[in-house]
């Protein structure tokens, strides 16, 4: 069953049980006032004639004098009357002209001025007894009774319309719920033919969005918004396999060029020694990027477990220091620790430290000889953070944007003594991401880069 038939369907079933309830009540409801007035209608006949009725001895009769009695129940009208007297046998003593040859049944059982369901020549009629009493003593019953006939043909044609009304009722709302769930679900029918045609070579193509804002609308915007985080992806991926690809590239063709000249003819031995030093170095700086690729793309995954524990965070900048030593002392940098509140952050040390340590390893790379870095321990925001303040070269301010990006090196003409791959801040960017931390790099006014770790 199709979607929208579902629709109409649980819908139909919903409105055929709420209608089906309607029906029935209002079944009820009209024979029930049918009948109540019917029933009001013979006692109020009943009580009039009582009036009418002369007791003599043993005799029970109608008053013969009575208008009542000669207007009305001479011949059949339109809703006729029956009037009929019996002893307390039931032996008849008086009726009405219109019943002519015919008599009253009369029920012992019924003597309490109830009215009830009988017979007449084969004909339903409505029937109450009232007792007709002198000095507190019943002399007889007066039958009443009316034609239930035409009341009868009344309730059955209810009947029959609603039983026929029913279905067809059923059948134009399910073609009409039909054809509006149709019309409702219009915008899942677009959904599913965009998605259809969306290959890896037009991911730019987006769902058009319905004009109604409803649920429909954000399911659209939603599967837009899944669509360019796709496309997204997909063209870091590109870039970043056309990057890395060229990064890899560049120094093998570096070693094969040199280890190509060194075999066209004997060399002395320091020239063998420094181009085959030359080499080791590319391959050290190929297996650093390899390393850093690998530790992106594992960084990539969202299984990873965290293992935290509270730690001091000036305690995070110390191996990141020890590595860069070596630099440090080459460029007589200083190092100015502040954190008079002794702050501590719960956090991951393995990752924490890879962020600190390429923030740490750009500080140092790019401060000027005899220059200083600051670490500052600060609660911005009631959030504790880590300050890495260095007076080096900075970035430009166009470029902040860019700098998490896998390969990007702000002025790189500039900086091409410096060595370099690109990818450090790109791994800051996604430890960050994985610990649930914030980086923010800006530029000092006195020069250089503040770079800020909130936790």
């Amino acid at each position: 069953m199709t979607y929208k038939n579902r629709i109409a369907t649980h819908y139909l079933i919903s409105a055929a049980s709420v209608i089906a309830v309607v029906f029935v009540i209002i079944y009820f409801i009209v024979k029930t006032t049918v009948f109540s007035n019917l029933d009001t209608a013979l006692l109020y006949e009943s009580n009039k004639h009582l009036n009418d009725i002369v007791v003599n001895q043993d005799s029970i009769k109608f008053n013969k004098n009575s208008i009542n009695y000669e207007r009305e129940h001479q011949q059949a009208e339109v809703i006729p009357f029956f009037l009929q007297i019996v002893n307390i046998e039931g032996q008849l003593l008086d009726k009405s002209r219109n019943l002519k040859q015919q008599l009253l049944s009369y029920y012992p059982n019924h003597t309490d001025a109830v009215s009830f369901n009988s017979t007449l020549n084969d004909r339903l009629i409505r029937q109450v007894q009232i007792p007709i009493k002198k000095n507190d003593a019943t002399l007889g019953y007066l039958i009443t009774a009316v034609s239930l006939e035409r009341t009868k043909n009344v309730v059955d044609n209810l009947r029959f319309v609603l039983l026929t009304l029913f279905p067809l009722i059923l059948v134009v709302l399910f073609f009409i719920t039909r054809y509006l769930a149709g019309k409702s679900i219009q915008p899942i029918v677009n959904i599913t033919n965009t998605t259809n045609l969306i290959t890896k070579s037009n991911l730019s193509q987006r769902v058009e969005l319905p004009e109604t804002k409803d649920e429909l609308f954000t399911l659209s915007e939603s599967i837009n918004s899944l669509l360019k985080r796709i496309e997204t992806a997909f063209t870091r991926e590109k870039q970043f396999t056309h990057d890395a690809s060229h990064e890899l590239r560049t120094p093998l063709s570096v070693i094969k060029g040199t280890l190509e000249v060194l075999i066209r003819k004997p060399r002395e031995r320091e020239y063998y020694e420094d181009q085959i030093k030359y080499c080791i170095s590319e391959i050290n700086n190929m297996s650093e990027r390899v390393d850093q690729l690998l530790l992106l793309a594992r960084l990539d995954n969202s299984s990873i477990k965290l293992r935290k524990e509270n730690m001091p965070i000036i305690a995070l900048i110390d191996s990141a220091i020890h590595h860069q030593r070596k630099l440090i002392e080459e460029k007589n940098i200083k190092i100015i620790i502040e954190d008079e509140s002794n702050l501590e952050v719960f956090i991951d040390p393995y990752y924490s430290e890879i962020i600190i340590e390429n923030i740490i390893s750009n500080a140092v790379k790019y401060s000027k000889p005899s220059g200083q870095i600051i670490f500052r321990a600060v609660i911005n925001d009631n959030k504790k953070a880590l300050e890495i303040i260095d007076f080096g070269l900075g970035i430009n301010e166009k470029d902040l944007d860019s700098v998490f990006n896998p390969f990007f090196r702000s002025d790189a003409l500039v900086h091409k003594e410096i060595q370099g791959s690109g990818l450090g801040l790109s791994i800051v960017k996604k430890s960050a991401d994985l610990l649930g931390i914030e980086v923010k790099l800006q530029n000092n006014p006195e020069g250089g880069i503040k770079s800020v770790v909130t936790f």
